[in-house]
C-alpha cells in the first residue's frame, strides 16, 4: 500500500492506494496536524495496513514538516513530496514554476495519464481552479476564480437579510423565495461562469473540443448540467500522487489509458 497526503488550507486528503489505484481515502482537518489529532485518526485510518511509501502534495508549508515527521516515525519512510520538478509524464511551461500550486501539478499529472493532452482540470474547492495542459503534455497555465461556498458565504456574511444556504441543486429559474434565488444565483450563475471561461480556453487553445475533467467538493454537482465537463473524478489529486511516488520508484506507466 502507498500512503497518499493532499495537505491543503482547509482538510488534508489522505488516501491509500495499491500500484493500480486509490482504493480508500478519508478527510480530517488540516488544523488538527498541530495538536496531534490529524496523526491519531491517520492511525486508525491505516488500521493494520503496512505502506510501503507516501507520497505528499502541500499548499500548508507550516503543516508539511508535520507530515513527514508522522510518516518517518510512524512508518520508518520519508516520503516523496511533488514539486514542479518531478511531474511524472508531465512538462512545466510557465514563467515561475514554484508557484503553482502542488496539487494543481497532480491534478494535471492524473489527468494527462487518464485523458491525454490537451485537457483542462476543474477543481471545486474553497477556489475554483482551471489548469490547462497544452497538446505538448506541457502545464501551461489557469485560471483562479472564487469558489461556490465562497461566494455564498460572502452574501450571507455582508447583508443583514441573506441566510445562509446548503449548496444544492435547484430545478426553477425564478426564485419564489430568498433561499431559492440564492440557489439559483449560485448554481445557474456558477454553471454559465464554467461554461463561458471553457468556450474562452478552446478560442484560446483553437480547439473545437476539449477533454475535460472535474474534481473537488462541488464537481459532480455542477457537471450534471453542464455537458463541457467529459468526466468527474474525485480521486484526481490522490492518483496524481500515486502516480508520482510510482515514477519515484522508476516503475510509473506514463502512456494514457
Amino acid at each position: 500500500m502507498i500512503l497518499l497526503f493532499d495537505i491543503g488550507n482547509t482538510h488534508t486528503h489522505v488516501g491509500l492506494a495499491t500500484a493500480g489505484r486509490v482504493m480508500r481515502h478519508a478527510d480530517v482537518a488540516t488544523s488538527d496536524w498541530r495538536r496531534g489529532e490529524a496523526q491519531r485518526r491517520i492511525s486508525r485510518f491505516v488500521g493494520g495496513e503496512r505502506p510501503r511509501g507516501a507520497a505528499l502534495c502541500s499548499v500548508v508549508p507550516l503543516a508539511t514538516p508535520l507530515v513527514r515527521e508522522f510518516v518517518e516515525q510512524r512508518f520508518g519512510f520519508a516520503p516523496v513530496e511533488l514539486t514542479h520538478q518531478n511531474t511524472p509524464g508531465l512538462g512545466v511551461d510557465y514563467p515561475r514554476p514554484e508557484t503553482i500550486g502542488p496539487d494543481r501539478l497532480a491534478n494535471a499529472v492524473s489527468a494527462v495519464h487518464f485523458f491525454g493532452a490537451p485537457v483542462v482540470i476543474i477543481d471545486f474547492g474553497t477556489a475554483v481552479t482551471f489548469d490547462v495542459v497544452d497538446r505538448r503534455r506541457c502545464y501551461v497555465g489557469g485560471i483562479i476564480a472564487p469558489g461556490l461556498s465562497a461566494m455564498t458565504n460572502y452574501l450571507h456574511e455582508k447583508t443583514a437579510l441573506l441566510p445562509p444556504i446548503r449548496i444544492r441543486e435547484v430545478r426553477r429559474v425564478i426564485g419564489r423565495n430568498t433561499e431559492e434565488a440564492m440557489l439559483i444565483g449560485a448554481v445557474h450563475g456558477y454553471r454559465g461562469l464554467i461554461r463561458e471561461l471553457l468556450g474562452e480556453l478552446r478560442r484560446e487553445l483553437r480547439r473545437r473540443s476539449l477533454s475535460v475533467v472535474a474534481t473537488g467538493g462541488y464537481a459532480a454537482l455542477i457537471a450534471r448540467r453542464l455537458p463541457e465537463i467529459s468526466a468527474v473524478r474525485p480521486k484526481l489529486t490522490l492518483e496524481g500522487l500515486r502516480l508520482v511516488w510510482l515514477a519515484a520508484r522508476g516503475t510509473v506507466p506514463v502512456a494514457t489509458e
